[in-house]
């Protein structure tokens, strides 16, 4: 029987590279972002490529939207069996010093949030099997702190400790818990940026699930671009996805 691989935070970069990598393995589809229109474009993508998909269209900040387009997806493709949350940062990408309240809580809201809501729709049916994947995604930041980064890697750690606890806890009960960091932006036809370069990397870390990490790019090259005080809020590793 076909599998169901769903994917919060979709867009035409990463988010295929990885539908498609899972698309050609059997895969069933489903796309979650806000924007109907390009959904239903990424929707076609995918047929032409003999892929079932569907859109499930929802701001995954609005909760109940999001819990709304996981039970849609889950009534027209089956339940979950892979889980990947990827969404782009929205809103003001503020500096260290510059960071509010109200900047961090966006961030959060998205990122945190949006992952404890779409995992908590997920995880009974995952518990109920002894099985199933739920792949994480954050941006550089959440492992380097970045000043022009400041709000989004505030929330990027919080979802990457978050995914390495639940790696922890879910591993005996046969969940696959993993956190992907980019650490690059997604360059088409780039060696390991390329997006359906990076969805392979996603397919072998749901395939071999034992890995608690993944990391995309040198970190290396953007600990040094934060040391030599370059960047800033508009760099591609404010973002996981595209």
């Amino acid at each position: 029987m076909a599998k169901t691989l769903v994917i919060v935070g979709a867009g035409p970069g990463l988010g295929m590279g990885v539908a498609r990598s899972f698309g050609r393995q059997g895969f069933r589809v489903g796309l979650i972002a806000r924007n109907e229109d390009v959904l239903d474009g990424l929707v076609g993508e995918l047929a032409e490529l003999g892929v079932t998909a569907g859109a499930f269209p929802a701001d995954i900040r609005d909760r109940d939207a999001l819990i709304g387009a996981l039970a849609a997806a889950r009534q027209a493709l089956g339940p979950v069996d892979v889980l990947e949350f990827s969404p782009s940062p929205t809103g003001a990408i503020t500096h260290a010093a510059q960071t509010t309240a109200g900047s961090a809580t966006e961030q959060f809201e998205l990122h945190v949030l949006g992952a404890v809501t779409a995992v908590g729709q997920v995880l009974p049916d995952m518990r109920a099997r002894g099985d199933g994947t739920l792949l994480l995604t954050t941006g550089v930041s959440s492992t380097i702190p970045a000043p022009f980064l400041a709000n989004v890697g505030l929330a990027m750690a919080g979802l990457r400790n978050w995914a390495h606890a639940l790696h922890t806890e879910l591993r005996p009960q046969g969940i696959h818990v993993a956190t992907v960091t980019i650490a690059s932006g997604v360059i088409p036809g780039d060696v390991v940026a390329d997006p359906d370069v990076i969805g392979a990397r996603y397919y072998e870390l749901y395939r071999q699930r034992d890995s608690a990490e993944e990391v995309i790019g040198d970190l290396d090259a953007f600990r040094a671009l934060v040391a030599g005080g370059i960047g800033d809020p508009g760099r591609a590793g404010a973002s996981t996805a595209g």
